[in-house]
């Protein structure tokens, strides 16, 4: 019996980003299989998998990834860095969309850019015989077409990552630009505080900015009232909270609740 060649799966978030269409995810930190398969019906467009604050490691990636596969949520992965050697394992095992942390200057964007691409454009290293992403050589033109798929997402959160912005967004390569309301909250003198009206500021303006620039803007917000504000500020991608957060407060919510009852 024959098989034909398996075709490379499209990036359908990459295209929504390229055509500013409003998507929405949640993060995951869990680190579990059978959460992943649950959230990924719940009708998000998109769930990332946060290896720099989560647990999650290399084999875990991959095996919420295979959980994933059967839906139309898109599995984004945020690294714990921007070593290229790790960056080579995630797009190997099937990760087409990479949101870089603490991504400051255009040369590290540029130098991210370089990571995740074949040569010429990129140094990543060719081993499509042993990689998921490949499907073990099953997709038989991978090297030709996964540089069209993969996308790369910029994080800002420092005070340098602003200062530079229009630069970082002005390096080819990158499709979008997230901002991280924590971090920049603690880079303006603001730990733990990023509702504070500086930082608000400040991120509806980069919002705008990087719209500006050509770029798809996008944030974690975990404040769905906000959503509209930010949308109007230019974003257009967004995340909605964690799914850790979402535990906690519901189970919380429940003991509360029954607490009351009693």
């Amino acid at each position: 019996m024959s098989f034909a060649p398996l075709a490379l799966p499209a990036n359908t978030f990459k295209h929504a980003l390229n055509n500013r269409h409003p998507q929405v995810g949640l993060f995951m930190g869990l680190n579990n299989t059978v959460s992943a398969e649950i959230l990924a019906t719940c009708g998000f467009d998109f769930l990332l998998i946060d290896c720099e604050h989560g647990i999650n490691d290399m084999p875990t990636v991959q095996a919420q990834l295979q959980a994933m596969a059967p839906y139309p949520t898109q599995a984004l992965v945020r690294p714990v860095d921007h070593n290229p050697a790790t960056l080579k394992q995630l797009l190997g095992m099937g990760v087409q969309t990479i949101l870089a942390p603490m991504v400051d200057t255009a040369t590290q964007a540029e130098q991210l850019v370089r990571a995740i691409h074949y040569p010429p454009r990129g140094l990543r290293g060719v081993g499509t015989g042993l990689e998921r992403g490949a499907r073990w050589n099953a997709i038989s033109d991978y090297v030709r077409h996964a540089g069209s798929n993969i996308c790369l997402v910029v994080q800002i959160e420092s005070t340098d990552g602003l200062n530079n912005l229009e630069a970082i967004c002005a390096v080819d390569g990158v499709d979008g630009v997230f901002i991280g309301p924590s971090d920049l909250a603690a880079a303006l003198g603001h730990l733990g505080n990023p509702q504070h009206p500086e930082v608000q500021a400040a991120i509806t303006s980069a919002l705008s900015r990087i719209s500006q620039a050509g770029k798809a803007a996008g944030l974690f917000c975990g404040n769905p009232g906000q959503l509209a504000a930010y949308r109007a500020a230019g974003a257009c991608f967004m995340a909605l909270g964690a799914d850790t957060a979402l535990l906690r407060n519901a189970a919380a919510q429940l003991a509360a609740t029954a607490r009351q009852n009693l």
